[in-house]
This record gives C-alpha cells, sequence and structure tokens, in this order.
C-alpha cells in the first residue's frame, strides 16, 4: 500500500462507499490521465468508462481548456457575483441561452447538479406565490427519480435505497410511475401501451393542478435508476400535460445534457421547451464545480419590482459565476463547436448499438439500453423471468472490477453496468471498451452464476 492510498484510507470518506470495505480492500490510486485514459501510480491505463461519473467530453488534458483556464488565471480566478458581475460568466450565459430549447432566456449559475435543481425548485414556489396562486406549493416527481443529494433534491427523489433514511426531513412530492418501457406494469408490451404510463400523471394533474406549483423530469433517461429510458413521445406529451394544467415543467439536464443523448440537450429529440432546464457535470467538460438552471423571462419577470417589494430570489453561491469555471465551459463549447463534436456522433452510436445487441446475447444480460452515448446493461440471474441476482452477491461491482483488470474503469448503478464514455471517443476506442465489457460480464456471470469471491473485489456500493 503506498503513502497517498495510507493517507487516503485515514482521512478521506467517499461518497456512496462502504468504509470498511474501502479500508479493508486495496484501492486504484489516480495519478495523471491523457486523452480518455486514466493512469494510475502503478503506471496502469484505464479507459474512462464513465467519463469520471459523466462529466468529461473531450477527454483529460484537452490543450484548448487547459489554455483558457491559464489565460483565465492571468487575468482573474474568482470575485462575487453579489454587486458585480464578470466577463466569462457574461459571455457564458449568452451561450448557453443560444444553444438551449427556446424560451430559455434567463441563466442563473450555482455549483452542481443538485444546487441547480434546489435553484429550479425554489423559482417555481416563489414564482406561484408572487402570481397570486399561493395554494400552489406540491411538485410532481417520477418514481425511481434522482435529482441530487441536498434535503430539496432528495425529497423529489425516488430511490429508496438513497433517500428513505432521510424522509423526516423532506417534503413529500406526488409520485407517478416511471414510463420506463422495461421495467413497465401497466402493459406487456410498447404497441399495447398507447402511452398509458401518462395515465397517472393526468390524473394527479386534473384532481390536484391548482396545488401543484411544478413537475420535475429527467428527459429521457432516468441515469442514477440504472439508465430507464422513456418510450418515444412520453416527453412531448408530459410538456402538453403541464402546459394544459398550469403547471411549471423542471428538465433535469444535468446528466442528459453535452450531447450525451446525441443532441446538445434530450429535450432537444422532441422539441420540448420546458419551464426550467438545469445543467451541470459536462458544462465544463470534466474540469471545473459549475451549474446553472436555465428559464423563462415569465418566471425572470415576475421577481421585478422595487427594493420594498421584496420580490428579490434570496438565493445564492459564494462561487457563483467563477471565473475559472466560466472560461473552462466556454472553451468546452468552443470545441464542440470548432470539432463538430455533435455531428461525428451518429457514427459512434451506430457503432455502440451494433456491439450493445452482442452482448444482449449473453445468458445473465437482461437487457442492454441505449440512448445515444448512455448505456446501461442490466444483468439478471434468469433474463426470461426477469430474475434479479441477490444483492449480496454483488454481480455489478464483481463485473466492473473484472473490467478493471483488462483495462476498463466503469461503475455500476446496483447490477446495472453503466457505460458512458468521453465524446471523443474514437471508434476503436469504443470498440475495444464494449469488447471488455462483453468478456468480462461473460467471465463474471456464467462462472457459478457470478457468485464466485473474486480476490481484488473493492466497494462498489452503487
Amino acid at each position: 500500500m503506498n503513502e497517498i492510498e495510507l493517507k487516503d484510507k485515514q482521512y478521506i470518506w467517499h461518497p456512496f462507499t462502504q468504509m470498511k470495505d474501502w479500508i479493508e480492500k486495496p484501492q486504484t490510486v489516480i495519478a495523471e490521465a491523457n486523452g480518455i485514459k486514466l493512469i494510475d501510480t502503478e503506471g496502469n491505463e484505464y479507459y474512462d468508462g464513465v467519463s469520471s461519473l459523466w462529466v468529461n467530453i473531450h477527454g483529460h488534458r484537452k490543450q484548448e481548456i487547459n489554455q483558457a483556464i491559464i489565460d483565465q488565471l492571468n487575468k482573474v480566478a474568482h470575485s462575487t457575483m453579489l454587486g458585480l458581475t464578470n466577463i466569462p460568466a457574461s459571455e457564458l450565459a449568452e451561450q448557453l441561452v443560444n444553444i438551449a430549447p427556446d424560451g430559455l432566456s434567463k441563466v442563473f449559475y450555482s455549483d452542481d447538479g443538485s444546487t441547480a435543481v434546489e435553484v429550479a425548485l425554489k423559482m417555481a414556489f416563489q414564482y406561484w406565490q408572487f402570481k397570486g396562486k399561493p395554494n400552489k406549493q406540491k411538485f410532481i416527481a417520477l418514481d425511481q427519480a434522482y435529482h441530487g443529494d441536498t434535503v430539496g433534491t432528495v425529497s423529489v427523489g425516488g430511490i429508496d435505497l438513497f433517500h428513505r433514511i432521510f424522509k423526516p426531513l423532506l417534503f413529500s412530492p406526488i409520485h407517478i410511475p416511471s414510463p420506463s418501457c422495461y421495467h413497465c406494469k401497466i402493459a406487456d408490451d410498447c404497441a399495447s401501451c398507447g402511452m398509458a404510463c401518462l395515465e397517472p400523471l393526468e390524473k394527479a394533474l386534473a384532481e390536484h393542478h391548482d396545488e401543484i406549483a411544478g413537475l420535475i423530469i429527467e428527459p429521457l433517461v432516468q441515469a442514477a435508476a440504472g439508465m430507464l429510458m422513456s418510450p418515444p413521445g412520453y416527453l412531448k406529451k408530459v410538456r402538453e400535460l403541464t402546459q394544459k394544467y398550469n403547471v411549471l415543467l423542471i428538465a433535469d439536464e444535468v446528466a442528459t445534457g453535452f450531447g450525451r443523448t446525441g443532441k446538445m440537450f434530450a429535450c432537444e429529440h422532441e422539441n420540448v421547451s420546458p419551464d426550467f432546464m438545469t445543467i451541470s457535470k459536462g458544462i465544463t467538460a470534466g474540469y471545473m464545480p459549475l451549474a446553472a438552471t436555465l428559464t423563462t423571462d415569465e418566471i425572470y419577470n415576475a421577481f421585478l419590482g422595487e427594493h420594498t417589494d421584496k420580490r428579490t430570489f434570496y438565493h445564492g453561491h459564494s462561487y457563483t459565476g467563477n471565473q475559472l469555471a466560466c472560461a473552462a465551459a466556454l472553451a468546452n463549447l468552443k470545441v464542440f463547436r470548432d470539432e463538430q463534436v455533435l455531428e461525428g456522433l451518429e457514427a459512434k452510436i451506430a457503432l455502440i448499438g451494433a456491439k450493445l445487441a452482442e452482448i444482449n446475447l449473453l445468458s445473465h444480460v437482461g437487457e442492454a439500453r441505449q440512448r445515444g452515448m448512455i448505456v446501461g446493461i442490466e444483468l439478471m440471474k434468469d433474463k426470461s423471468t426477469k430474475t434479479p441476482f441477490a444483492w449480496s452477491d454483488a454481480v455489478g461491482a464483481k463485473v466492473c472490477l473484472h473490467a478493471r483488470k483488462y483495462g476498463l474503469f466503469i461503475r455500476p448503478v446496483g447490477d446495472v453496468i453503466v457505460f458512458m464514455p468521453p465524446l471523443s471517443s474514437s471508434l476503436d476506442e469504443l470498440a475495444d471498451m464494449l469488447s471488455i465489457i462483453h468478456r468480462a460480464i461473460k467471465e463474471v456471470t456464467e462462472l457459478a452464476d457470478g457468485s464466485a469471491d473474486y480476490p481484488d473485489t473493492a466497494a462498489i456500493s452503487v
């Protein structure tokens, strides 16, 4: 065990990690990175198959972004936006509005995905108070939703494992079923569904719209739930229903934004313009913490008034509009334009689909799901009956650790293998990573049905 690993185990508490396991097992210490590879202290290289938790877009040590941060450091690293403004924050806001769905014209900066969602929830709540509808205080959220780990975002979450312990702290939304086709409990197949998954939503809106401030949704993909995919047209119908019943729509694009679905934002696939859109993760291409909540002139104007009216949005963060982060984000968007990143995704998405078709044939793969560059591979003990592996077997974690032996870093969500590579990955690199995943699944799940004890199994909680 090297010195850094010893210090880590003595002082650091890791997120979503059972620390007892972590301390007892050997861990990988990353020393540097290059392109889409992570390099540990022993010189071993690993494909970054989850984009360092879905944030990295153009690979590590991207020269254009490195230089933008260096240039900004030579000017100013940070100054507050309380009573001041700055150049990169203003320029970035303009560019975000230009690429966002129509109608989103104002930008509120914060630090990460959770804070971006908190901002949207509080703005939506306060908006209705100013509009003379004080009873509109509730929110609609989806089962299996994940919107962050702060108290407000946990309140609109729906993953029992993460959230149930905090229930006494939370406000209670109206939960509706997840629209995921594979886990649909309404219809046997998509052809017979007829979008029946919308019925609980319309019922809730019809009965309670006078009490409902907003509906929050992860458009197209419920990521932390295991990459659950919405049926085509679902998002558009949700938008139509929220408009019909005068309820605000919050689109949480933290995981799906910045090219992950094949377009800049997932809402674009169904021409949806929400009332709020929250973005983070890929906004700086994985370089700096930054988030933004975009909203409309209608929302913004409701907060305007005289000082004595007290219509101000009383919310902020110390590092709101941080210059270094905004400079990185501007460089990120420039790379998107200069390298025509979105235009180059079609062939990559097709290759992933072809490789997933092969993975889907494995005996313990229940479903290999894809939306653009987002993949979830659900492992099953018996795919014909959709019987899961025992939680105690930790088969998803074993597959991910097995893949590390072959030079790929990935993480599971339970027994769903998540694959979300940097958009800059080449066709050959994508094929190699997916071949490693195929091999790791086959070797782990077909060896005593995944119950074998792997000596390198470390702590991967989710």
